[in-house]
């Protein structure tokens, strides 16, 4: 019986897990959920799967939910301590990072401390602390098994290739709803139109950050930690029917390619399991048959100058990752409220990476020290601009 911890359950990462967990109650158990603030879909969670830890990142919406689940065995924390709680459940085996943001790290360090494999599915936690995370993990015994679709199928084909050296890793991107518009009809973006992703269903965030880009720049600095392989070696590809998933060439030129359907069930499923394969409930098959061709690409780092910045913030490391990320959360969130165009994300991105490298990058930023450069770039950026 796999026992498991999900952080963001009742996001897109965590709802879909519970949905590979319903199908499969004989052979996997919730042992502790947290949300940041959906106390809604978290009682409902509580009510079907009996946690005996739940945590609420809004103290306020923690009480509330402690006085609605008062009838059941579950346990309500509430805030940071909520969080790190479930995150290193002493019944859990394996914890699902499925939320949103900075707020990943700390309980990330705190569930491998603890001895937890890590299913990882938050970015920031390998992009600003990556240093950090994975020679923790390696000390502790710990596995990181990646649930982002992309890395989870370099992972795959890494498997019963160890020692045999890796050439480059090709990373896959569908390019998003905009690859063929030109830098002009990019000033031109509504919200509307970038929260229309082609393929996969994700959540507003996620959804901007793939068509800018960005999120394939952030899953750039993730590939680097997590498979040990230079910024330089890491190659991003356009795929736009998303049926490559990623792909790894050797030092021989033999490519080995992850295929499938835009089913983030498959890796999710793949991490919780691993190295088991088992058929995913309700999940589509690639039929070759009727494929019609797959299409590839270089990416227009020109028209995306996102993925030209984050490149450059993962070339140079230490806490410019760390600015990077904080300076899009900035602006996509000002992009949500209509407040900056389009192109301005990229902008306030560049922005905030040439005052932080006059400023002096740190080389080795703990902790604390990401969490302040985080604050202090979102203030500063939210000041200036008036966001």
């Amino acid at each position: 019986m796999r026992k498991i911890s999900i952080l963001g359950s009742t996001g897109s990462i965590g709802t879909q897990t519970l949905e590979i967990i319903r199908a499969r109650k004989r052979s996997i158990q919730v042992t502790a959920l947290a949300a940041r603030s959906n106390i809604e879909l978290l009682e409902q969670q509580i009510r079907e799967f009996r946690p005996r830890l739940a945590a609420v990142w809004d103290e306020k919406r923690a009480a509330e939910l402690a006085h609605r689940v008062a009838d059941t065995k579950t346990e309500v924390l509430a805030g940071r301590e909520g969080i790190l709680a479930v995150s290193a459940a002493e019944e859990a085996d394996t914890l699902v990072t499925g939320i949103v943001g900075m707020i990943g790290i700390e309980p990330t360090i705190a569930a491998i401390r603890a001895g937890k494999n890590i299913a990882l599915a938050n970015k920031e936690t390998l992009v600003c602390a990556g240093h950090i995370i994975m020679p923790l993990a390696k000390s502790c015994g710990v596995k990181i098994l990646p649930v982002d679709s992309e890395h989870s199928a370099i992972f795959q084909c890494l498997r019963g290739n160890s020692g045999n050296r890796i050439e480059k890793i090709l990373l896959t991107a569908s390019g998003g709803p905009f690859r063929r518009l030109s830098e002009e009809q990019l000033k031109k973006v509504t919200l509307e139109d970038a929260l229309k992703h082609p393929n996969w269903s994700m959540g507003p965030k996620v959804t901007i950050d793939s068509s800018t880009m960005v999120n394939k720049g952030l899953e750039v600095m993730e590939a680097h930690w997590l498979f040990d392989v230079d910024i330089d070696r890491i190659q991003v590809v356009i795929q736009p029917q998303s049926i490559i998933h990623s792909a790894v060439e050797y030092a021989d030129g033999a490519v080995i390619a992850q295929l499938g359907t835009a089913d983030m069930k498959l890796p999710i499923q793949y991490a919780l399991f691993y190295p088991r394969r088992l058929p995913v409930t309700g999940g589509s098959r690639l039929d070759f048959a009727a494929l019609c061709g797959i299409e590839l690409a270089a990416p227009d780092m020109k028209k995306f100058p996102g993925l030209a910045l984050a490149f450059h913030a993962g070339r140079t490391g230490g806490s410019l990752p760390t600015v990077f990320n904080a300076a899009n959360e900035v602006a996509v969130a000002a992009f949500l409220k209509k407040k900056i165009s389009y192109p301005d994300i990229a902008k306030l991105i560049h922005s905030a990476m040439e005052e932080h490298e006059k400023a002096g990058v740190l080389p080795q930023p703990t902790v604390r020290d990401i969490l302040a450069i985080q604050a202090d770039t979102e203030r500063q950026l939210t000041q200036r601009f008036a966001l």
